[in-house]
């Protein structure tokens, strides 16, 4: 038996996982320092891509050929509609955020949005998982590692808590388990392409982390 590609993938990607994961956006957070205009710019750049998450979700059912995978997204599209959607509503009224077309416009956004998308509209079913895999995974890392720092900003406690609570995890692992069962199936090549996915997620991330800082700041991201 090959070893479990997620291993593979998070070994061959340790460089730009650890950047993401330790990206400016994380130590901010981590020290408490987070300036309430990049929140505020991270909330509607994140807010809109979550509704392209459920797009990419909806893709990832109508390719899976197995329903207990197709219950399990379901129940992931429903928590992205009726759970992370409401949170961002709640947090939009708070903050007097309004819709902002320039910034979702703003390159690294809309290579972030478009460049999942693309994953999930050309790819298989393997290829969004690994996808998936590589979003989800590296919230419930960094959100896992820094929720017990102090947070004076309720909504930045709430963000992170949401993705270290027991339900992400789970799927997260779930993301993990399910990569390796396919991995086991896959051609070299298949698997080849499934580390360069991931790793190119990771890339997309670290992108459009760095633009919710106005644009004097991303030298320092």
């Amino acid at each position: 038996m090959p070893e479990p590609l997620s291993n593979r993938i998070l070994a061959e990607n340790a460089q730009v996982f650890e950047a993401m994961v330790s990206h400016r956006f994380v130590r901010d957070i981590a020290a408490d320092r987070l300036p309430p205009e990049v929140f505020d710019r991270y909330l509607l750049i994140e807010g809109a891509f979550v509704e392209t998450a459920i797009a990419i979700f909806g893709y990832a059912v109508a390719k899976s050929s197995a329903l207990e995978d197709r219950r399990k997204l379901i129940a992931s599209l429903d928590a992205l509609a009726n759970e992370q959607m409401p949170y961002f509503e709640r947090a939009f009224a708070r903050r007097g955020l309004g819709a902002d077309p320039a910034l979702q416009a703003e390159p690294r956004v809309a290579g972030f949005r478009d460049g999942m998308l693309e994953i999930a509209r050309e790819g298989d079913f393997p290829a969004i998982v690994t996808a998936m895999f590589a979003a989800e995974w590296m919230y419930w890392t960094w959100c896992r590692a820094v929720s017990e720092a102090p947070m004076r900003d309720p909504m930045v406690r709430d963000w992170v808590e949401m993705h270290a609570a027991p339900g992400f995890a789970a799927q997260a692992r779930w993301l993990r388990d399910r990569l390796d069962a396919l991995g086991d199936d896959m051609t070299p090549a298949q698997r080849d392409k499934a580390v360069r996915i991931f790793g190119h997620v990771q890339q997309l991330e670290i992108d459009f982390h760095a633009a919710a800082y106005p644009a004097e700041a991303i030298s320092a991201a």
